[in-house]
């Protein structure tokens, strides 16, 4: 698999767009779509217009919460780059913060508006597996997110410049933006054809389900990444933050599910 030529798609005068800008916006788009198109036709107890008043909102927070999350991650990087917080064209955003300034933001709207928070939780998660499978791809033109080196057919080409020191003399590299983009499609099936359908489950159990399954998938993708911005004791926080993930969504769905059986065993 070879890399980009350029991270650039086109210029207009002096400003540069950028590929990654270009598919974070049809990554957010179809996210858009997925999210009304379901809550439309499978949920009909959902106000799908409410959805489209606080969506904006809830965006914009979820940006900001990623990239602030990944400037965080990366602080003595930053603190010396100052300009560069907000260059986000250069990558740089993390589905954690993502999540973080979206469910923030979600929760604060729900209350406000008198909504049910998990219920439009469950919904949004269609939405946000197809915005983060397609928006990964941003990190292929960007030639970041990529793993380990290999001799696999599939092995993503990246450019000496790209290359971290000690793997300077390797051509190929895992390519583990498409795997993460391949294990969030297979979530969102996953979701959608069986725990949609389970009989009598809880509001929330798909949202959960979403962040365990994500967090799973995403645990083990980061075992062979080669560019995290910051370990603990050697170990990456991204796999902290997914097993912490885990972790917490069971309890979560262990805890709404309890409480639904025994309301339908009254």
């Amino acid at each position: 698999m070879q890399s980009p030529l350029s991270p650039i798609a086109f210029t207009i005068g002096h400003f540069e767009v950028h590929y990654y800008g270009i598919i974070m916006f049809f990554a957010i788009l179809a996210g858009i779509f997925v999210i009304y198109l379901i809550s439309k036709r499978y949920y009909k107890e959902i106000d799908t217009e409410k959805i489209l008043d606080i969506l904006p909102v809830i965006i914009v927070s979820a940006i900001i919460g990623a990239r602030v999350y990944y400037v965080l991650m990366d602080f003595d990087y930053y603190i010396r780059h100052l300009p560069e917080i907000i260059a986000v064209w250069n990558g740089g955003l993390s589905i954690h913060g993502a999540l973080i300034g979206g469910i923030t933001a979600g929760a604060i709207l729900a209350k406000k508006h008198g909504l049910n928070f998990l219920k439009y939780a469950d919904v949004f998660a269609y939405g946000l597996l197809i915005g983060q499978a397609i928006g990964r791809f941003g990190n292929y033109f960007n030639c970041e997110a990529f793993g380990l080196p290999t001799s696999l057919p599939f092995g993503l080409f990246i450019p000496t410049a790209n290359r971290p020191y000690e793997y300077i003399h390797y051509e190929y590299f895992h390519p583990t933006f498409l795997y993460e983009s391949l294990w969030n499609v297979f979530v969102f099936l996953i979701l959608f054809f069986v725990v949609r359908k389970i009989p009598k489950i809880a509001d929330g159990t798909v949202f959960f389900s979403y962040i365990a399954l994500y967090s799973a998938g995403r645990f083990f993708i980061e075992s062979i990444r080669i560019d995290s911005v910051l370990d603990v004791s050697g170990i990456p926080v991204a796999q902290l933050v997914s097993a912490a993930a885990i972790v917490i969504s069971i309890i979560f769905l262990l805890v709404l599910n309890t409480r639904t059986e025994n309301r339908n065993g009254m």
